[in-house]
């Protein structure tokens, strides 16, 4: 259980860091894609040196890029309407909530009632970090929520079912080739040779960072329940309220200072339940 806590909270820094590199981006979608495409580059050569999976690892992976996929083109729409402090929080605590429920129906998990009430302490301090926001803006966070909810859930039983190592790898060599597909259909391939000529190299370092954070979450699944993970990686939503405020410029630093503390609370009262 220790192993799972403090790979989940180390994901969790990394998954704020390179959100906020796409956040920061000119087009939302281009960056998002570079660094799932460089992602999947890095898979496919890995691969190439320890094998491939076995077939039966594919089935849940491919299902998991096409939920990638859709929660991609969702992301960079909300971070297109929103601030990152609001879309960022909505996103991830609506998706941990979901997933906590879903890991206790379909994935037959357990949460003792102080895990559960770490939980709701934890989304409830998550969801005040995000203010009185918009309802449109809400709106596209919840659904950015919805998707994390159901690849959460994927990816958890594909984990625990195969090497945690092994479907990492071939999630973001699913999630790179749907995206890529999906950009091409959009036509949008001169923009993604021109981004990628002029800035392959973030994207490397962003697709690297997002593919070490989604293994230590696979690797962190397989040792304790889904809702448990995915609860501890939302602490990055105490890091998005600093950054938000401190270096974006986002307003009402007070009431997201508390609200991070709220989160951090709820965070403690979890890994005590456990």
């Amino acid at each position: 259980m220790l192993t799972a806590t403090l790979l989940a909270l180390a994901a969790a820094v990394l998954h704020a860091a390179w959100n906020l590199w796409v956040k920061q981006s000119g087009d939302r979608w281009i960056a998002l894609w570079g660094q799932m495409t460089m992602a999947g580059i890095g898979g496919i050569i890995i691969t190439v040196f320890v094998g491939l999976p076995p077939n039966f690892v594919w089935w849940p992976a491919v299902a998991s890029g096409l939920i990638h996929l859709y929660y991609i083109v969702a992301l960079a729409r909300s971070y297109d309407l929103a601030d990152f402090s609001v879309t960022y929080p909505i996103a991830r605590g609506s998706g941990a909530l979901l997933a906590a429920l879903g890991g206790v129906l379909f994935l037959s998990d357990h949460l003792s009632p102080l895990m559960i009430l770490g939980i709701i302490i934890a989304i409830a301090g998550i969801m005040l970090l995000a203010g009185h926001a918009d309802n449109a803006h809400v709106r596209a966070a919840i659904i950015v929520g919805i998707f994390i909810a159901c690849y959460s859930l994927v990816d958890s039983h594909g984990a625990r079912g195969n090497s945690g190592s092994a479907y990492a790898l071939t999630i973001f060599i699913t999630t790179g080739f749907f995206t890529t597909l999906h950009g091409l259909m959009a036509g949008k391939k001169q923009q993604m040779i021109a981004a990628m000529k002029t800035s392959w190299l973030h994207f490397s370092f962003a697709g690297a960072a997002s593919a070490l954070t989604y293994w230590m979450v696979m690797i962190a699944v397989r040792r304790a329940p889904v809702g448990y993970v995915t609860a501890l990686r939302e602490s990055s939503v105490v890091i998005v309220a600093l950054v938000g405020t401190r270096y974006l410029g986002e307003k009402d630093m007070k009431r997201r200072v508390f609200a991070a503390c709220i989160v951090m609370a709820g965070l403690g009262v979890l890994i005590a339940g456990r």
